[in-house]
């Protein structure tokens, strides 16, 4: 048999090129930086973010560029077509529509926002607490929310606001009653699915209490599908104001939002159609900007959808 003699060189290091070493691992990346990463391409989600800035800030600053108060009135000079002095037109009772408009954007946006971050609250913590727990726990607390869930969501608010005085926060609580319940039922699944994660159970072992474990470990991992929802909530609320105040039962006069425009100008539609044309467009705008948005971010966010 032959031996083979070995040299000393054998044993040493090879030269290494680092730069093409890290060309092939490649350098590594969080969860949220690669979710980022993937939303950035998505062109079309982009520019409904961009739309929704825009929206943000044309929502304060829109009425004040105006020069026009949003609840000035002057028959003298209602129902004017489109010109230099009144960008968007005036309506029945001579009403400046461009500054009546940005006014109502931010009116249908707080009611838009608040409604879902207040749905946000109450589904995260109904959802994580029934599916961390389990048992009766979470049979308890899913009946409820099944029941509520059984009752239609417009009649319930139409009742609410029907019963309960107008006003601003009267159709934010009347669309929060129920409509946390989609959330709630999210967060439990994914919750269910991350308790018996080895982290998890490490966590417990090593003595962390519950509350560490729900707000530290578990709600921050389903972050993703929360963010998901709540992008697709924000637009059914800004919808279900235009529908409330298309019923007369939207704000209260002398405040605007952009369902309130719409009824008030729908009854001279035949005659001054732009009067319903620019808040009707800025609800169609809002809603197809936020599920755009909402699309990109479940794309961005799918882990099957990693490299």
């Amino acid at each position: 048999m032959t031996q083979v003699q070995l040299k000393k060189s054998d044993f040493e290091a090879l030269e290494v090129d680092h730069a093409e070493a890290e060309k092939i691992v490649g350098r590594s990346t969080s969860y949220w930086k690669d979710a980022w990463r993937r939303f950035r391409k998505n062109k079309l989600a982009v520019l409904g973010v961009i739309v929704i800035i825009l929206l943000a800030i044309m929502a304060f600053i829109g009425t004040p560029i105006s020069g026009e108060s949003y609840d000035k009135t002057n028959l003298m000079n209602a129902n004017k077509s489109p010109t230099l002095d009144h960008w968007f037109g005036t309506d029945n009772l001579g009403r400046d529509v461009f500054a009546r408009t940005w006014y109502g954007a931010k009116i249908s946006l707080f009611i838009g926002l608040m409604a879902s971050l207040i749905d946000l609250v109450i589904g995260v913590i109904w959802g994580a607490v029934a599916g961390f727990f389990g048992g009766k726990v979470d049979e308890y607390l899913m009946r409820i929310a099944d029941i509520l869930y059984g009752v239609p969501y417009l009649l319930v608010v139409i009742l609410l606001m029907v019963i309960m005085p107008k006003g601003l926060w009267t159709m934010i609580i009347a669309m929060t009653i129920t409509g946390w319940i989609s959330m709630a039922r999210i967060v439990r699944g994914q919750v269910m699915q991350l308790k018996s994660e080895e982290y998890i159970l490490a966590s417990s072992s090593l003595g962390a209490s519950n509350f560490r474990l729900l707000f530290k470990h578990l709600i921050p991992n389903t972050f993703g599908p929360i963010l998901v929802t709540l992008t697709l909530t924000i637009p059914t609320a800004i919808f279900t104001e235009a529908f409330l105040s298309y019923l007369g039962l939207g704000v209260p006069a002398p405040q605007a939002s952009w369902g309130t425009m719409s009824n008030d100008a729908l009854s001279a539609f035949q005659y001054y159609p732009y009067q319903l044309f620019f808040p009707a467009f800025f609800i169609c705008l809002t809603i197809l900007a936020f599920n755009v948005i909402g699309d990109g971010l479940r794309d961005a966010l799918d882990p099957k959808e990693r490299k």
